[in-house]
């Protein structure tokens, strides 16, 4: 796998996520402040925009129905989902983010 170049590090700020796409995955970045994550930006309940969605430190909540996922990991934290989301590798390399999609 390659690191693929996902988004400037200035376009997502701390406690926010920003939706992008690489190489054909919608993904959310997410910047907790202390870290950037990504994971797919669907929801696993409803496929809502989860780059749409609030960020609480290492959350984020579903604008749709409130579904919650851990960003570090993609796990549910709060139904109505059940299932993960996928998370992805994810490094800041100078002012680039980069995420290996495998």
């Amino acid at each position: 796998m390659a690191w693929l170049f996902a988004a400037k590090k200035d376009e997502v700020a701390p406690g926010s996520a920003h939706m992008v796409e690489v190489a054909g995955h919608a993904v959310a970045i997410c910047n907790t402040g202390d870290g950037v994550y990504t994971i797919d930006n669907k929801c696993t309940h409803d496929n809502g925009p989860l780059g749409q969605g609030k960020l609480d430190g290492k959350a984020i909540e579903c604008p749709r129905h409130g579904a919650r996922f851990d960003v570090t990991t993609g796990r549910v934290l709060a139904l109505p989902a059940v299932r993960p989301v996928k998370s992805y590798p994810t490094r800041v390399s100078g002012e680039a983010i980069e995420v290996e999609i495998g």
